[in-house]
Protein backbone atom coordinates (compact mmCIF):
# COMPACT_ATOMS: atom_id res chain seq x y z
CA UNK A 1 0.00 0.00 0.00
CA UNK A 2 1.15 3.20 -0.66
CA UNK A 3 1.88 6.22 1.85
CA UNK A 4 0.54 9.24 -0.69
CA UNK A 5 -2.29 9.75 -1.79
CA UNK A 6 -3.29 10.45 -5.52
CA UNK A 7 -6.37 12.33 -6.21
CA UNK A 8 -8.26 13.04 -9.22
CA UNK A 9 -11.47 15.42 -10.31
CA UNK A 10 -14.58 14.25 -12.20
CA UNK A 11 -17.42 17.01 -13.08
CA UNK A 12 -20.84 16.11 -12.90
CA UNK A 13 -23.00 18.60 -13.87
CA UNK A 14 -22.45 21.53 -12.38
CA UNK A 15 -20.53 19.78 -9.48
CA UNK A 16 -16.73 18.97 -9.43
CA UNK A 17 -15.94 16.10 -7.51
CA UNK A 18 -12.07 15.70 -5.84
CA UNK A 19 -11.50 12.30 -4.46
CA UNK A 20 -8.56 10.42 -3.14
CA UNK A 21 -7.12 6.75 -4.10
CA UNK A 22 -5.51 4.65 -1.66
CA UNK A 23 -3.91 1.38 -3.43
CA UNK A 24 -3.47 -1.77 -2.24
CA UNK A 25 -1.79 -4.77 -3.92
CA UNK A 26 -3.96 -6.98 -1.52
CA UNK A 27 -6.69 -5.61 -3.56
CA UNK A 28 -7.28 -7.64 -7.05
CA UNK A 29 -10.17 -6.56 -9.17
CA UNK A 30 -13.15 -4.70 -6.84
CA UNK A 31 -13.05 -1.16 -6.03
CA UNK A 32 -14.70 0.49 -2.53
CA UNK A 33 -15.89 3.98 -2.71
CA UNK A 34 -16.32 5.32 0.90
CA UNK A 35 -17.77 9.04 1.71
CA UNK A 36 -18.03 10.86 5.14
CA UNK A 37 -20.92 12.89 5.61
CA UNK A 38 -19.33 17.00 4.81
CA UNK A 39 -16.11 15.24 4.65
CA UNK A 40 -14.21 13.35 1.56
CA UNK A 41 -14.42 10.55 -1.11
CA UNK A 42 -12.06 7.83 -0.92
CA UNK A 43 -11.64 5.37 -3.09
CA UNK A 44 -10.01 1.84 -2.34
CA UNK A 45 -8.58 0.26 -5.65
CA UNK A 46 -6.19 -2.15 -6.99
CA UNK A 47 -2.50 -1.06 -7.46
CA UNK A 48 -2.64 -1.35 -11.50
CA UNK A 49 -6.25 0.08 -11.66
CA UNK A 50 -6.38 2.73 -14.26
CA UNK A 51 -7.17 6.20 -12.97
CA UNK A 52 -9.45 6.43 -15.89
CA UNK A 53 -11.26 3.63 -15.11
CA UNK A 54 -11.47 5.21 -11.28
CA UNK A 55 -13.20 8.58 -12.48
CA UNK A 56 -15.68 5.93 -14.51
CA UNK A 57 -16.54 4.56 -11.25
CA UNK A 58 -16.85 8.14 -9.48
CA UNK A 59 -18.93 9.26 -12.68
CA UNK A 60 -21.33 6.71 -12.37
CA UNK A 61 -22.59 6.73 -8.52
CA UNK A 62 -21.51 10.95 -8.14
CA UNK A 63 -25.57 11.12 -7.09
CA UNK A 64 -25.15 8.70 -4.23
CA UNK A 65 -22.03 10.51 -3.50
CA UNK A 66 -23.17 13.74 -3.73
CA UNK A 67 -25.92 12.79 -1.28
CA UNK A 68 -23.96 11.39 1.39
CA UNK A 69 -21.64 14.60 1.15
CA UNK A 70 -24.59 16.24 1.79
CA UNK A 71 -25.71 13.75 4.55
CA UNK A 72 -28.87 13.26 3.16
CA UNK A 73 -30.91 10.20 1.81
CA UNK A 74 -32.48 8.60 -1.45
CA UNK A 75 -35.17 11.43 -1.49
CA UNK A 76 -32.55 14.29 -1.09
CA UNK A 77 -33.89 15.67 2.27
CA UNK A 78 -31.83 15.50 5.11
CA UNK A 79 -32.32 13.05 8.19
CA UNK A 80 -33.69 15.28 10.81
CA UNK A 81 -31.51 15.33 14.51
CA UNK A 82 -33.09 12.95 16.83
CA UNK A 83 -34.73 14.59 19.65
CA UNK A 84 -35.97 11.28 21.58
CA UNK A 85 -39.70 12.47 21.98
CA UNK A 86 -42.77 10.95 21.69
CA UNK A 87 -44.35 11.11 18.62
CA UNK A 88 -41.00 10.68 16.93
CA UNK A 89 -40.76 7.49 14.45
CA UNK A 90 -38.13 5.15 15.09
CA UNK A 91 -37.71 1.79 13.06
CA UNK A 92 -37.45 -1.68 13.86
CA UNK A 93 -37.26 -4.11 10.68
CA UNK A 94 -38.33 -1.80 8.12
CA UNK A 95 -41.62 -0.94 9.92
CA UNK A 96 -41.99 2.68 11.37
CA UNK A 97 -43.52 2.78 14.81
CA UNK A 98 -43.95 5.63 17.03
CA UNK A 99 -41.80 6.46 20.44
CA UNK A 100 -43.81 7.08 23.70
CA UNK A 101 -41.57 8.62 26.59
CA UNK A 102 -43.19 7.73 29.82
CA UNK A 103 -41.27 10.52 32.12
CA UNK A 104 -40.89 9.51 35.54
CA UNK A 105 -41.00 5.81 35.08
CA UNK A 106 -38.54 2.81 35.33
CA UNK A 107 -38.34 -0.38 33.38
CA UNK A 108 -37.59 -1.82 30.19
CA UNK A 109 -39.08 -0.41 26.88
CA UNK A 110 -41.93 -2.63 25.12
CA UNK A 111 -43.79 -2.55 21.60
CA UNK A 112 -47.28 -2.65 22.07
CA UNK A 113 -50.18 -1.38 19.26
CA UNK A 114 -47.55 0.90 17.29
CA UNK A 115 -45.99 2.27 19.79
CA UNK A 116 -42.48 1.28 21.52
CA UNK A 117 -43.32 3.37 25.25
CA UNK A 118 -39.71 3.74 26.98
CA UNK A 119 -39.39 4.85 30.43
CA UNK A 120 -37.70 8.18 31.17
CA UNK A 121 -36.68 8.16 35.16
CA UNK A 122 -37.19 10.95 37.00
CA UNK A 123 -34.55 13.67 36.83
CA UNK A 124 -32.92 11.56 34.21
CA UNK A 125 -31.26 13.91 31.46
CA UNK A 126 -34.32 12.79 29.53
CA UNK A 127 -33.16 12.62 25.87
CA UNK A 128 -29.91 10.74 26.83
CA UNK A 129 -31.95 8.42 29.32
CA UNK A 130 -34.94 7.58 26.04
CA UNK A 131 -32.23 7.17 23.87
CA UNK A 132 -30.39 4.89 26.44
CA UNK A 133 -33.72 2.57 26.86
CA UNK A 134 -34.36 2.96 23.15
CA UNK A 135 -30.57 1.27 22.45
CA UNK A 136 -31.20 -1.25 25.23
CA UNK A 137 -34.27 -2.60 23.69
CA UNK A 138 -33.07 -2.49 20.18
CA UNK A 139 -29.99 -4.56 21.24
CA UNK A 140 -31.92 -7.46 23.08
CA UNK A 141 -34.10 -7.62 19.91
CA UNK A 142 -30.98 -7.59 17.44
CA UNK A 143 -29.39 -10.19 19.76
CA UNK A 144 -32.41 -13.07 19.44
CA UNK A 145 -33.17 -12.23 15.65
CA UNK A 146 -29.52 -11.59 14.31
CA UNK A 147 -28.19 -15.02 15.08
CA UNK A 148 -31.53 -16.86 14.11
CA UNK A 149 -30.84 -15.09 10.43
CA UNK A 150 -27.37 -16.27 10.47
CA UNK A 151 -28.36 -19.62 11.69
CA UNK A 152 -31.21 -19.25 8.36
CA UNK A 153 -28.71 -18.77 5.98
CA UNK A 154 -25.22 -20.40 7.23
CA UNK A 155 -25.99 -23.34 5.41
CA UNK A 156 -25.90 -21.99 2.34
CA UNK A 157 -23.01 -20.43 2.78
CA UNK A 158 -21.66 -23.84 3.16
CA UNK A 159 -20.46 -23.03 6.76
CA UNK A 160 -20.93 -24.53 10.63
CA UNK A 161 -22.69 -21.99 13.12
CA UNK A 162 -20.28 -19.26 14.39
CA UNK A 163 -20.17 -17.48 17.55
CA UNK A 164 -22.24 -14.12 16.68
CA UNK A 165 -21.87 -11.19 18.99
CA UNK A 166 -24.34 -8.05 18.13
CA UNK A 167 -21.77 -5.09 18.63
CA UNK A 168 -21.72 -0.83 18.25
CA UNK A 169 -19.51 -0.60 15.36
CA UNK A 170 -19.67 3.08 14.45
CA UNK A 171 -18.45 2.50 10.77
CA UNK A 172 -19.57 -0.81 9.86
CA UNK A 173 -22.39 -3.15 9.62
CA UNK A 174 -20.51 -6.38 10.14
CA UNK A 175 -17.11 -7.70 10.54
CA UNK A 176 -15.79 -11.19 10.96
CA UNK A 177 -12.40 -12.09 12.10
CA UNK A 178 -10.05 -15.31 12.08
CA UNK A 179 -11.70 -16.74 14.67
CA UNK A 180 -14.93 -17.41 12.92
CA UNK A 181 -16.47 -14.92 14.96
CA UNK A 182 -19.46 -12.53 13.38
CA UNK A 183 -20.56 -9.40 14.68
CA UNK A 184 -22.94 -7.95 13.47
CA UNK A 185 -23.93 -3.91 14.13
CA UNK A 186 -27.25 -3.22 16.15
CA UNK A 187 -28.41 -0.62 14.40
CA UNK A 188 -29.36 -3.04 11.16
CA UNK A 189 -32.34 -4.55 12.96
CA UNK A 190 -33.67 -1.02 12.21
CA UNK A 191 -33.70 -1.94 8.27
CA UNK A 192 -36.05 -4.13 6.31
CA UNK A 193 -35.28 -8.08 6.79
CA UNK A 194 -33.88 -8.30 3.12
CA UNK A 195 -31.14 -6.00 4.06
CA UNK A 196 -30.77 -7.53 7.43
CA UNK A 197 -30.12 -10.56 5.36
CA UNK A 198 -27.65 -9.02 2.91
CA UNK A 199 -25.39 -7.68 6.02
CA UNK A 200 -25.97 -11.85 7.13
CA UNK A 201 -24.78 -13.10 3.88
CA UNK A 202 -21.70 -11.00 3.66
CA UNK A 203 -20.43 -11.72 6.55
CA UNK A 204 -21.11 -15.39 6.13
CA UNK A 205 -19.10 -15.50 2.99
CA UNK A 206 -16.10 -13.93 4.88
CA UNK A 207 -15.75 -17.25 6.56
CA UNK A 208 -14.39 -18.93 3.49
CA UNK A 209 -13.39 -15.89 1.33
CA UNK A 210 -10.93 -13.29 3.87
CA UNK A 211 -10.71 -10.62 0.68
CA UNK A 212 -13.27 -9.23 -1.49
CA UNK A 213 -11.77 -10.68 -4.43
CA UNK A 214 -13.52 -12.26 -7.45
CA UNK A 215 -14.05 -15.57 -5.83
CA UNK A 216 -16.23 -13.71 -2.74
CA UNK A 217 -18.34 -11.95 -4.72
CA UNK A 218 -18.95 -15.16 -7.50
CA UNK A 219 -19.63 -16.72 -3.82
CA UNK A 220 -22.05 -14.08 -2.58
CA UNK A 221 -24.08 -13.95 -6.07
CA UNK A 222 -24.57 -17.59 -6.04
CA UNK A 223 -26.19 -17.31 -2.30
CA UNK A 224 -27.93 -13.78 -2.97
CA UNK A 225 -28.78 -13.23 -6.47
CA UNK A 226 -29.82 -9.82 -6.29
CA UNK A 227 -27.02 -8.89 -3.25
CA UNK A 228 -25.56 -5.88 -5.47
CA UNK A 229 -29.68 -4.04 -5.32
CA UNK A 230 -29.46 -4.95 -1.44
CA UNK A 231 -26.11 -3.72 -0.86
CA UNK A 232 -27.22 0.01 -3.03
CA UNK A 233 -30.56 0.08 -0.81
CA UNK A 234 -28.48 -0.47 2.44
CA UNK A 235 -26.02 2.44 1.32
CA UNK A 236 -28.95 5.07 0.34
CA UNK A 237 -30.79 4.05 3.91
CA UNK A 238 -28.12 3.58 6.30
CA UNK A 239 -27.45 6.90 7.21
CA UNK A 240 -31.29 7.42 8.58
CA UNK A 241 -29.90 4.11 10.88
CA UNK A 242 -26.85 5.77 12.15
CA UNK A 243 -27.51 7.31 15.86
Amino acid sequence: MTGTLETSTITWGDTRLTYAIRRSARRKKTVAVTVDPGGGVLLLAPEDFPTSRLDEVVRRKAGWIVRRMRGVGANGVPPSPREFVSGESVMYLGRHYRLKVHPGETGEAKLRGGWLHVPAAAGAEQPDHVRAGLVAWMRSHAAERLPERVELWRSNAGVEMPRVVISDQKRRWGSCDRRGTIRLNWRIIQAPMRLVDYVVVHELVHLRHRGHGSEYWQALGRIMPDYERRREDLRERGGGLAW
